[in-house]
């Protein structure tokens, strides 16, 4: 089936829309320079990332609980509005403590985020009946993501040349935030899911009570098969491993910045600026074009399961390569390994969602989608600072190497299933 098929109506732009809005975060480009800039160590950026990473875990239920009682559109306003308090924080710059509260703050947006649009975008799906386009239609709209990261590298590296510091992005953030907040109001009452109140003597700890005891029942029933048990755990190990590695790229710019015999007369800071500015923008109009077509490329392989195989040993492959070319001083080798790997993440992710809507059962869809962020938190929350102490001990390249080839390692215990019949509806219904 074609990819343009489904309606490309107001909705559709408005869910691009925020996931542009959404990608204008314009630190991330530098957020491990400005840690860096600040003085912390590779390991107290990596424990950093933990806290956040445990923080969304943590939060998870009782933010969730927040969403059912006052609905989805509700829920992404606070998201956006604790993301907007963290970006100040860490534009105040007060160092490691405030940093460590900025990552909570930025962890309620996350959890209040996380999978509540994925949510809205299939509740709209299912209420236009074209639930089997899901693959092209996330894709889209993962695009307009992607496109917004690459327009925000540009704009940070302008805003880092022209200010000498990495502080400013953090305030910059701030504003396609708030015009998110803005979007949020128009969206229809009809994608909020059901909204149940928490009126009522003892409301609260009764409905959090109550989603405790389901949580913990669906996440139980997520691994009683081994097909759902592998995909959630492969999804889970490749995009943790991701998360912790993916921004090791911005040292390494810096090391290329500093070797290249171009723009002399700049400072190092500057000419970081201008490389860093220029790989990111064509790093995500490359992502943003693998996102569009990752139906397409799906449909040109054997199966569904045999792509999100192939895509997590070719990713982890690029990440080892990365390593080494760091490791050697090839810096270029090691950039060009990291595009890679970023465009075949977003390749990978769409086909994953389809793929575990494939082996979830709708009626706990949501929870699935939750099991999964939860496990992913979980790796990064542990690999983050293993990374980062590597990286102090040994070096960046070597700290990458050991990484990738540990997950390379675990593929046998994680590899996906493409026998179709054998996978097991959880519920006892089909999905």
């Amino acid at each position: 089936m074609g990819i343009a098929t489904f309606p490309k109506d107001r909705m559709y732009y408005k869910f691009r829309l925020y996931g542009f809005l959404k990608n204008l975060r314009f630190f991330d480009p530098f957020i491990v320079l400005f840690f860096r800039e600040m003085g912390l160590s590779f390991f107290e950026i990596g424990a950093l990332f933990s806290v956040r990473g445990i923080a969304t875990n943590l939060l998870e239920i009782p933010t969730g609980v927040v969403a059912d009682a006052f609905g989805r559109r509700k829920a992404m306003l606070a998201s956006f509005t604790s993301y907007i308090f963290s970006f100040l924080l860490f534009y105040a710059a007060l160092g490691f403590w405030t940093y460590v509260l900025a990552m909570i703050l930025f962890a309620f947006g996350e959890t209040f985020r996380s999978g509540t649009h994925k949510a809205m975008i299939l509740e709209y799906l299912r209420l236009k009946g074209i639930e089997h386009l899901k693959v092209h239609y996330y894709g889209h709209t993962r695009a307009g993501s992607q496109l917004g990261s690459a327009l925000a590298a540009l704009i940070a590296a302008g805003l880092v040349f022209y200010s000498g510091s990495y502080r400013v992005v953090f305030l910059a953030s701030t504003v396609p935030y708030l015009l998110g907040l803005c979007l949020f109001l128009t969206y229809p009452k009809e994608l909020d899911g059901k909204v149940a109140g928490l009126s009522g003597t003892g409301g609260w700890t009764r409905r959090l009570k109550a989603r405790l005891a389901i949580t913990g029942r669906e996440f139980v029933s997520m691994f009683k098969s081994s097909y759902t048990l592998k995909g959630l755990l492969q999804s889970a190990t490749f995009d943790g491993v991701f998360k912790a590695t993916k921004d090791y790229l911005q040292p390494i710019l810096e090391s290329q910045a500093l070797a290249l015999p171009l723009f002399l007369a700049l400072t190092g800071d500057k000419r970081t600026a201008l490389l860093v500015g220029i790989v990111y923008f064509l790093l995500h109009i490359g992502t943003s074009f693998a996102s569009q077509n990752a139906g397409r490329i799906q449909g040109m392989l054997r199966s569904l399961p045999f792509a999100v195989n192939m895509a997590y040993l070719l990713g982890l492959g690029l990440l080892l390569l990365a390593g080494v070319g760091t490791w050697i001083g090839i810096y270029g080798l090691a950039i060009v390994a990291f595009v890679g790997l970023y465009l075949l993440q977003n390749l990978r992710r769409p086909m994953m969602v389809g793929y575990l809507s494939d082996v979830i059962p709708q009626q706990v869809m949501a929870s699935g989608l939750s099991v999964e962020s939860q496990l992913k938190t979980v790796v990064l929350a542990v690999l983050a600072p293993g990374v980062g102490h590597l990286a102090d001990a040994l070096g960046v390249g070597p700290a990458l190497m050991f990484v990738a080839g540990g997950t390379l390692f675990l593929f046998p215990f994680l590899r996906v299933s493409s026998r179709e019949k054998e996978l097991v509806q959880l519920g006892g219904g089909s999905s």
